[in-house]
């Protein structure tokens, strides 16, 4: 019985075809500001624009490249988005802190290269507060703290540190408040506090002026039940004894 021949492929020739047409693909190179590899790029507010450039290399044809903002993708004029494309980031504002740029390649966009923004920005910290708080009652005062880098952060009252009393003062701060608690205030707050925040050598506050109220009596809901009942018996009561005197005068007459 005669037996088919089978053709026998060497499996190293399709694997060299697929990473010859992968290297066919992805053999182009971007630069971003003449940067082959993520970056991040320092700036400051107020600052400059900051200008991105980004550059298609090593491809023996035209090259749509695309930006994106985030997930968002930016909007490019015709005539720059082929082999080199440019976009410009201005005014610099502290939401730009820690936003990613990325130019893409359009037909294969594992090709890229990502720029990530350090957007230094002091605190925007001014003005003062009132407040009136009843005795025995807690209150937070907070001021905005957002800031890169973080600036350093201190209580005063009355133009004086603040001295935290155990148990009734508390600290709180993250990336964007500093807040002062205070529990079961007494007339010893009365005063006025102040948020400091010092950045880049310079000092930015906030004044809250706090006024401790005098207790207001609590009266119990029994006692304010009974109350409404006695008046409202009384009314009633009222009513139709004048009605029974009404009564009375026209039998009368």
């Amino acid at each position: 019985m005669m037996q088919r021949s089978s053709l026998t492929v060497p499996c190293e020739v399709p694997v060299l075809v697929l990473c010859f047409l992968a290297y066919a693909a992805t053999g182009v190179e971007l630069s971003v500001n003449n940067q082959t590899a993520d970056f991040s790029l320092s700036t400051a507010v107020p600052g400059p624009p900051v200008p991105l450039s980004c550059l298609a290399q090593n491809s023996n044809q035209d090259e749509e490249l695309l930006w994106y903002r985030g997930e968002g993708k930016v909007d490019l004029k015709d005539g720059n988005k082929v082999n080199i494309s440019n976009i410009c980031i201005s005014p610099v504002t502290a939401s730009d802190n820690g936003v990613i740029f990325t130019c893409k390649l359009a037909r294969n966009t594992s090709v890229q290269v990502s720029v990530t923004l350090n957007v230094q920005f002091p605190p925007e910290l001014s003005g003062e507060e009132s407040l009136q708080i009843e005795e025995d009652k807690d209150v937070t005062l907070s001021c905005n703290a957002k800031s890169n880098p973080p600036a350093q952060a201190a209580w005063y009252k009355d133009n004086s540190t603040l001295v935290l009393q155990q148990n009734r003062y508390q600290l709180y701060q993250n990336s964007e408040v500093f807040q002062l608690s205070i529990n079961k205030v007494q007339k010893s707050d009365n005063g006025t506090y102040t948020c400091i925040l010092k950045y880049a050598g310079e000092e930015r506050w906030k004044d809250f002026h706090l006024t401790v109220e005098d207790k207001k009596p609590v009266f119990p809901m029994e006692a304010i039940i009974a109350a409404a009942v006695v008046v409202a018996l009384t009314l009633l009561f009222g009513i139709v004894a004048r009605k029974d005197k009404i009564f009375k005068v026209q039998k009368a007459l």
